[in-house]
């Protein structure tokens, strides 16, 4: 793929942050849009931007964990653009706290949103994908899906399963010879909401993660989109976006028994 020109691309959790910024660029690209969000009010700030723009965009209120509501939402994109070439599964939740004291809902909530959002967003786009005769699905993962961080064991798990199943997802196309091209998407510390929006176990501090968050995250939203839309020119099976990104995928490749004691003092200033 060398152009998004003339191509539909859906893009979930595109209300804010990446998603926003992916669609916004997509729609400079000459895409059509088919954008959702769970939040109405951020979702209309971005079609008002790709209006702008002058490209095609449908919006629609959208929650990933209601699996029939994505299935149906696919579907209807499909009738509405008559084609579906790309879906970007960006929709995403932070949740911090230790194993010890984090609750099962908490865990779970995590899993449904990070991980089934993926999983339903995939399911759903693909047939429609693979249609297109030139398909792409990009996942959401992180560059916590990359290595183990105390404190976010939840994220971890579901960041780790979305690199799983992706990256499983691009061999089965290769091997059945179809036109989808997958990509997994590793960030590091990019500067939106996310840290504020998160949710935090009982007893952990707040104002002290979310001030952390915001002095690590270097990377702002349309240049990590704009990594992310290279990668998927040149078909890339994963992206790492930031510097931070890059220095912890080195550290874990090096060494990979060691990486967790070499990391820890770091890490640690994430909680």
């Amino acid at each position: 793929m060398e152009s998004f020109a003339g191509r539909v691309a859906a893009v979930t959790g595109a209300g804010s942050g990446i998603g926003q910024a992916l669609a916004v660029e997509l729609a400079r690209s000459g895409a059509r849009l088919a954008i959702s969000d769970v939040d109405g009010d951020e979702l209309a700030l971005t079609h008002k931007l790709i209006r702008e723009i002058g490209a095609p965009v449908r919006s629609d209120r959208l929650d990933v964990t209601e699996r029939a509501a994505v299935v149906a939402y696919a579907d209807d994109v499909q009738d509405h653009f008559g084609v579906v070439n790309q879906i970007y599964n960006i929709a995403g939740i932070a949740f911090l706290g230790d194993v010890e004291i984090s609750r099962f809902k908490d865990i779970e909530r995590i899993m449904d949103v990070d991980y089934w959002g993926v999983v339903n967003g995939t399911k759903a786009f693909l047939p429609h994908l693979i249609a297109s005769g030139d398909g792409r699905v990009v996942n959401m993962s992180s560059m916590f899906g990359l290595f183990g961080v105390p404190g976010q064991a939840a994220y971890n798990s579901a960041k780790f399963a979305v690199r799983g199943f992706t990256e499983a997802l691009r061999q089965e196309m290769l091997l059945a010879g179809h036109p989808v091209g997958v990509t997994t998407v590793h960030p590091g510390y990019v500067k939106t909401a996310v840290a504020r929006n998160a949710a935090f176990a009982p007893g952990v501090d707040k104002a002290k993660a979310v001030r952390t968050f915001e002095r690590l995250a270097v990377t702002s939203p349309r240049r990590a989109a704009r990594v992310i839309l290279k990668a998927v020119r040149r078909n890339k099976a994963r992206v790492l976006v930031g510097p931070d990104a890059r220095a912890f995928d080195l550290v874990v490749r090096i060494a990979p028994q060691r990486y967790q004691r070499l990391l820890m003092p770091m890490t640690a200033r994430f909680q």
